[in-house]
């Protein structure tokens, strides 16, 4: 027992004349340090426990196991592996987890504190007006009417040129009948999303990113999980037709709103309309830490 504390004193000294660590004394920047990276590590956990990374994290947790076994009885062909492969393997982790770590980081980055706090907001001329609210919402219900089926991602702060560069440019003013030409069967536009930046219809036949979420239901098709997804990667709203049911639904933050009434689509058009454009600087800021708790 004495020698198996011995070596585990001895892994210890090596770790931190390895890593550099500092000498641990107890103080109230230490008890602050410890708690946000306590915080920082549970909602890394978290975020692991919600994604497919959580099966991969079980793997390397067991790798880790091996190696600590393999330090303890001085295995030192094994140590000599998993220290050669370490670079390897974070590159590798990267790879893997790239879709997990991008939509964390874009969450992260939708969370625009700094931009709250000095008012770094886009040019209210990308917002649009109460007479393009009319023009969707007329085409939408026209469409509904006789089946058509439509996608139509609405663009708030968070560009979407990625998607933009996927379709055909329109960069025309927006119109019901406008939209209503360009998801008419059987027309080379109909197919794929429109995207709307302020008053003008930038792009058709885009293509979106699907939502893999579980929570969704297996009857919605295409169209919907698109609006979804996009919902997720961004803060813009999607309005779909259904092409089966003429319903109109509508995606925002990640949520879907089924058969959904004009009234309620002009509400959630009127909430990306005004976002972040009478509120500013510490009054905003206050506003989101009280919807936060």
């Amino acid at each position: 027992m004495q020698q198996f504390n011995g070596m585990l004193s001895e892994f210890y000294d090596k770790a931190t004349t390895v890593l550099g660590m500092p000498d641990f004394t107890l103080s109230w920047v230490n008890i602050i340090e410890i708690l946000i990276i306590s915080f920082l590590f549970y909602h890394i956990l978290l975020w692991i426990k919600r994604t497919r990374a959580w099966n991969l994290f079980k793997g390397i947790l067991m790798i880790l196991v091996f190696v600590l076994v393999a330090a303890v009885f001085q295995m030192n062909t094994i140590l000599w592996l998993a220290e050669n492969m370490l670079s390897v393997g974070l590159i590798a982790l990267v790879v893997i987890f790239q879709p997990e770590l991008r939509k964390a980081l874009e969450n992260l980055g939708g969370m625009n504190i700094l931009s709250s706090l000095f008012n770094i907001n886009r040019a209210d001329q990308n917002k649009f007006s109460d007479r393009t609210i009319d023009e969707l919402i007329k085409a939408c219900y026209a469409m509904g009417k006789v089946k058509t089926g439509a996608l139509i991602v609405v663009e708030d702060e968070i560009l979407l040129n990625e998607y933009v560069r996927t379709g055909i440019d329109v960069d025309a003013l927006l119109s019901s009948q406008l939209l209503i030409n360009i998801f008419e069967k059987n027309t080379p536009l109909h197919d794929g999303a429109v995207i709307v930046r302020g008053d003008r219809v930038i792009s058709a036949t885009c293509y979106l990113p699907l939502s893999d979420s579980m929570s969704l239901s297996k009857n919605l098709g295409t169209r919907h999980r698109a609006a979804v997804g996009v919902s997720e990667v961004s803060d813009s709203l999607t309005i779909i037709v259904s092409e089966e049911t003429g319903r109109v639904s509508a995606a925002l933050r990640g949520k879907i709103y089924h058969d959904v009434e004009a009234d309620f689509l002009r509400e959630k058009l009127r909430l990306v309309q005004n976002h972040n454009r009478e509120e500013s600087g510490f009054k905003l800021l206050k506003r989101r830490l009280k919807n936060g708790k």
